[in-house]
């Protein structure tokens, strides 16, 4: 099939994008993609393609954007319930840690969700992940963390490999045993990280070896490991602890990292060459200087600071500044962040963080495809990469990130198909 006469064709070609280098969308006025199967074939200037493939099926993109996909490369796409009661106590000025100790947060989630059937947890959460699908993201990290003990954990990585297999969408799976101290070890910490490290990490490993068919589109053989280092979760030492076993076992690394305080979470992620590190609101001057030097990209969350009415967001400038790699995502979840919208992260991004719409657009692409190490086949608009294209119901690309609140999205190409938004 051959899409034509795109406005702009923003097919982001090339490497991820470092510092100041964000925002190269390699953009061609006028210009078409040929895919074959779930394959782009060839990209250019539409009256080259069509001159050269006269005979093939054809697409009209009639004057409105063509870009990749979104990759949202942080979500914990997978609860049941909700947490509304909680965002009402927020507006009485309690904060999240406040609300944490309260038995609330992240732990009024796991009550519920250890509660679900494996059929819950997917019927609950295909509603989120077709509402991803019809904003434009074609793939996300998807992050277990709402069990706290390994029935749970597993059963929920059983659900969102489910959903995975069933697609459209494609899912990068996350282990966040990490995500919360559990009820059942409120005053012995050190005893749970002892768990998670002796027999839940194993026990992931087992899970996943006896999966069906591992997905070929992991870059790694087993999901990521996450942890939640930040002060009334996992301090430096226990983050640490985990990680290393998990890195022992062969699993790839995230952290979340400094998002309310310095803990040192993003110079760890550096050390143990983990694969992102997010949140880094707090980051220091040294934490970002160490990103700049390493190939780890910083996921800034700017969902989530607008989330808690927080005014400090993560310092992309300084970290553009430094020569790091910057990537946004949603982190859509119960408790902060129910947003399944790119878009409105990228109007965000462009706001609070002063990127530009081509930087954020940058940043939601090739560089958040990096961020789940996927960048050699999905992010950008390539010959031999996957067909994973939107289709905009605009002129010009700077819409994105000027306008907020609606959907932009006319059509979805995901593998080659085609998914009607609009019209």
């Amino acid at each position: 099939m051959l899409i034509h006469s795109a406005s702009q064709l923003l097919t982001l070609a090339g490497p991820p994008q470092r510092g100041h280098n964000l925002g190269n969308l390699n953009m061609i006025p006028d210009g078409a993609v040929l895919l074959h199967g779930d394959k782009i074939l060839a990209v250019g200037d539409t009256k080259v393609l069509l001159s050269a493939h006269p005979h093939e099926l054809k697409f009209d993109a009639a004057g409105r954007v063509v870009l990749p996909g979104f990759v949202d490369p942080h979500t914990h796409l997978l609860w049941v319930g909700d947490r509304a009661a909680e965002f009402e106590m927020r507006l009485q000025g309690k904060s999240y840690m406040e609300i944490l100790k309260a038995g609330g947060g992240i732990l009024s989630t796991v009550r519920a969700t250890r509660e679900a059937s494996l059929v819950t947890m997917v019927e609950q959460t295909k509603p989120r992940l077709q509402s991803m699908f019809r904003h434009g993201t074609t793939t996300a990290e998807a992050k277990t963390g709402y069990g706290l003990e390994i029935d749970t954990e597993l059963r929920m990585l059983q659900a969102l490999y489910i959903l995975d297999q069933d697609g459209p969408l494609d899912l990068a799976l996350t282990f966040l045993g990490a995500h919360a101290i559990p009820p059942e070890y409120t005053e012995d910490t050190n005893g749970y990280v002892d768990h998670l490290c002796q027999h839940m990490l194993p026990a992931v490993h087992s899970w996943w070896e006896r999966c069906p068919t591992n997905d070929p589109k992991q870059t790694h053989p087993l999901p990521f490991v996450d942890v939640f280092c930040e002060t009334g979760a996992f301090d430096l030492e226990q983050s640490s602890r985990i990680l290393k076993s998990a890195r022992d076992l062969g699993f790839p690394l995230k952290i979340h990292a400094d998002e309310f305080d310095n803990l040192g979470g993003t110079a760890l992620a550096v050390e143990l060459e983990a694969v992102s590190a997010d949140h880094l609101v707090a980051a220091s001057r040294s934490d970002i200087r160490a990103l700049s030097e390493s190939d780890t990209v910083a996921v800034a969350l700017p969902c989530t600071p607008f989330g808690l009415s927080e005014q400090h967001y993560t310092p992309a400038l300084d970290i553009l500044s430094a020569g790091g790699l910057l990537a946004i995502a949603t982190d859509l979840n119960p408790g902060t962040a129910w947003c399944e919208s790119m878009q409105f992260a990228i109007a965000l991004a462009c706001r609070y963080m002063l990127l530009t719409p081509a930087q954020a657009i940058s940043a939601a692409t090739i560089n958040a495809a990096a961020a789940i190490d996927r960048d050699e086949t999905i992010g950008s608009i390539e010959p031999g990469k996957q067909a994973d294209l939107l289709i905009l119901d605009v002129p010009d690309y700077r819409h994105l990130g000027y306008r907020f609140g609606t959907n932009l999205v006319h059509t979805v190409v995901k593998k080659g198909e085609l998914y009607p938004v609009k019209g």
